[in-house]
């Protein structure tokens, strides 16, 4: 059934709806239709929304309590066991305030000054943003497309390693490429990472919001190599949309990085919000009906977008994600060149993310979240298909 004939109570949220609410995604360019940053319009589970009235009604605003960070690294070793079949002993999850301080820790963790970082593009932003300020090189090793697919170029990942790179990025489900990695690619980028010597970032955040068939695997989990070389992030902030929450989780799975932790005092977890830890827990422990209930509408959204660029952007391509809630689209064919995000703020009304933001594999691409009503997608795509077509027609 074409997804366009079912309805869901999310459908019933409107543009005015969002902008009330005050977020960046629909407030920083006024009167456009905001798909530019990676986060939902669909509020929060229930189970969230009582344990923070509740918190607040207890006065729970203070500095974080060490047994509700103690539930949240249980609460997030367990999740990790029942759903991805890791078994991660509590005290090796710590508490950070997000993913990029995780991602700042394994730079200073991993790498020398003046060593590269590897980010296999394109890539979620500030992984190539980041290592510059911590004084790293980058190098961007292009993903290859396979029978609209994308993958990791293993070989260029080797050259990469050869050329002064001491880490890898590996972002599984990947933002914004969709991928989920088999067991059968985590394990070749073991071995071409234990072969080099490397280490690896491994960025899990999007790991609840995975589509049938695809299953998320943890990295660290596929052999004894790959838990002694990487360093795991995780949080249960964009599946249950708290991005603003700063609250993330840090898995430790060698001696090393326990000793890195305690050397540097754990100061990486300094700034990890209160309400934070306890919107999380609340997540894991009784967030998951509605997460069903989201990630149900979002594999209805991404197939809906697919057929919506189909019928009405030709010449337009879209790869089918198989997790997260981003797509990109590509845009090479219409000829549109510079920066596709503002072109498409003047002419369309839609903010998406230039490609190139995202690295030199995405030029011609803009990055698109379609975490949103579908009466939403569908007035994005057709403003995007209005403007093209005056275009075409100058």
């Amino acid at each position: 059934m074409n997804t366009a004939e079912t309805t869901h109570t999310f459908d019933a949220i409107t543009q005015d709806d969002l902008r009330r609410a005050g977020s960046v995604k629909w407030t920083r360019f006024p009167d456009t239709i905001g798909t530019f940053i990676a986060e939902m319009d669909f509020g929060v589970a229930p189970a969230i929304s009582q344990a923070i009235t509740e918190a607040l009604a207890d006065g729970l605003t203070g500095y974080l309590p060490k047994p509700k960070a103690d539930a949240l690294q249980a609460a997030t070793a367990r999740w990790y066991a029942e759903h991805y079949d890791w078994n991660v002993p509590a005290a090796d999850v710590r508490l950070v305030s997000d993913v990029i301080v995780a991602y700042e820790f394994a730079i200073t963790t991993y790498t020398q000054p003046g060593a590269a970082v590897i980010v296999p593009t394109p890539a979620y932003m500030p992984f190539l943003d980041v290592p510059q300020r911590h004084g790293r090189r980058v190098i961007e090793v292009p993903s290859v497309e396979i029978d609209g697919r994308w993958t990791m170029d293993l070989d260029a990942v080797a050259a990469a390693f050869a050329d002064g790179g001491e880490l890898l990025v590996l972002c599984n489900p990947h933002n914004p490429l969709g991928t989920v990695a088999t067991r059968d690619e985590l394990l070749a980028i073991a071995k071409t990472v234990s072969d080099a010597g490397g280490r690896v970032f491994s960025d899990e955040i999007h790991a609840p919001l995975v589509y049938a068939p695809a299953t998320h695997i943890p990295y660290a989990s596929v052999s004894d190599a790959a838990a002694a070389h990487t360093l795991t992030a995780t949080s249960a902030s964009k599946a249950w949309n708290l991005a603003g929450f700063k609250c993330a989780q840090l898995i430790l799975s060698s001696d090393e990085t326990r000793d890195a932790w305690e050397a540097d005092g754990g100061w990486a977890g300094h700034g990890t919000a209160t309400i934070g830890v306890l919107a999380q827990l609340a997540a894991y422990t009784g967030g998951e009906p509605w997460l069903q209930e989201v990630t149900a509408y979002l594999d209805g959204n991404r197939r809906e977008l697919a057929e919506l660029v189909a019928e009405h952007l030709p010449g337009v391509k879209v790869t089918m994600p198989e997790g997260t809630y981003i797509a990109l689209l590509d845009f090479r064919a219409t000829g549109v060149t510079g920066d596709l995000g503002a072109w498409f703020r003047e002419h369309a009304g839609v903010s998406m993310t230039d490609g190139a933001a995202c690295g030199q594999a995405a030029i011609g691409y803009t990055r698109f979240v379609f975490a949103t009503p579908r009466p939403i997608i569908r007035e994005a795509i057709l403003r995007i298909a209005r403007a093209l077509e005056a275009r075409a027609a100058v």
